[in-house]
């Protein structure tokens, strides 16, 4: 038993050294993964707060074309809106008209504002704006927030001089500001639920594509470059070859995970200090068959990976068998996202893929079924098995140093 671990593990070692020589290779295994959360949580919102800030900022320019009315202009000026006003074109079909649209198309100005009196009470108005322009759609949004508070005004004005308590009549039915909250989930569950749409298809999708450039590199890149003749010359066993490989590919793979996971953990930690986002709060037990649950899945990638690109005669043909898997599993992990987990059915638990994605959801949750728990652990055990076996065949065909010309 211990000789045959060494020959594993000084597989997985030569493997794993000649795939991270390149600094290309450590680039993308550590500083991507390690990066992307921060990037996608915290960068990401600081560019999109600075986009925003810049647009209010702007100072947009409007044609008023109707009556002017003097509250609602007053109104566009505190919101930098430069108001020009214009008489209302005659003879316009549903307040449409193509001179006007051409100048806002052609820049000379953001948006169009027509308003038309209907009586004294009432008010019909149209914009005229460009949705591929960021300055017109800016514009447009100022405008019609700014309508919508002059409106209220209209009705509060109307309702007062009939006699009528405007807050009373608009809103009879309203909610008790006087409780403190009315949510029964903790910030640490209401983490955990943000987190679990979206964290195991992250991990999904990152173990599936990770471990596909190892995976044809320690196979087919073997057989093309006619170094898979001297591994299969050692003194070990296919079965020792493929577990030494298999080691080598989950161990890339899984410092990738881990890394993206550190990246995530630091992010959440960011975000919860501003509060946007709390930090979830499972137990000892579910975050150890959660971590079961990634170990199992790698497993069964890995696997499936290695079997895919050996079957490969070369790097090209087992990339053009590999990126399809990509597909295979992101589906599912963009499925499983949209699963109600309340009362779910125990027969999802034992669909491949899908049962281990909505495990992960279940878990970070804080949710341990027993029920749930053995059908996925012991379908997801048998689908691993399942892969390592092919894998296993894969490296006892005959042909494997056949000549790839």
């Amino acid at each position: 038993m211990s000789e045959s671990f060494r020959f594993i593990t000084t597989i997985a070692k030569k493997e794993i050294i000649e795939f991270v020589r390149d600094w290309r290779t450590l680039l993308a295994l550590i500083v991507i993964p390690l990066l992307l959360f921060p990037a996608l949580f915290i960068a990401l919102p600081m560019l999109l707060q600075s986009e925003a800030a810049e647009l209010d900022a702007l100072e947009l320019d409007v044609v008023w074309q109707g009556e002017p009315e003097t509250d609602l202009l007053n109104l566009f000026s505190e919101t930098k809106l430069n108001v020009s006003l214009e008489q209302l074109p005659s003879g316009l079909n549903n307040l449409s008209d193509i001179g006007d649209e051409q100048r806002v198309r052609n820049d000379e100005i953001d948006v169009i504002f027509r308003l038309q009196k209907v009586n004294e009470t009432s008010w019909t108005y149209a914009i005229i704006h460009q949705s591929t322009s960021e300055h017109s759609r800016e514009a447009m949004s100022r405008i019609l927030v700014q309508i919508n508070g002059w409106e209220d005004g209209v009705i509060n004005a109307t309702l007062i001089d009939a006699g009528l308590d405007p807050e009373t009549t608009l809103d009879p039915v309203q909610w008790d500001g006087n409780l403190d909250s009315a949510d029964s989930s903790t910030k640490g569950e209401q983490a955990g639920m943000v987190l679990s749409m979206f964290i195991p298809m992250v991990i999904a999708i990152w173990t599936a594509s990770s471990a596909i450039q190892p995976a044809i590199d320690m196979t087919a890149g073997e057989r093309e470059r006619g170094t898979l003749e001297a591994l299969l010359c050692l003194p070990c066993s296919r079965l020792q070859l493929l577990a030494g490989k298999w080691l080598a590919v989950a161990t890339i793979t899984s410092t990738g995970v881990a890394l993206q996971i550190g990246g995530l953990i630091f992010a959440i930690t960011f975000l919860a200090s501003s509060s946007i986002i709390g930090v979830p709060t499972i137990s000892i037990l579910s975050a150890l068959l959660l971590l079961g649950a990634v170990v199992i899945f790698v497993v069964m990638v890995v696997a499936f990976e290695l079997a895919l690109a050996m079957k490969a005669h070369s790097v090209k043909e087992a990339g053009s068998l590999l990126a399809p898997a990509i597909i295979f599993i992101m589906f599912p992990a963009i499925f499983t996202q949209v699963i109600n987990l309340d009362g779910i059915e125990s027969w999802w638990f034992a669909i491949p893929l899908v049962n281990i994605l909505i495990a992960m959801r279940e878990l970070l949750l804080d949710r341990v079924i027993a029920e749930h728990v053995v059908i996925w652990l012991t379908s997801s055990t048998l689908y691993a098995a399942m892969a390592a076996w092919y894998a296993a065949k894969q490296f006892k065909r005959e042909d494997l140093v056949a000549s790839i010309s």
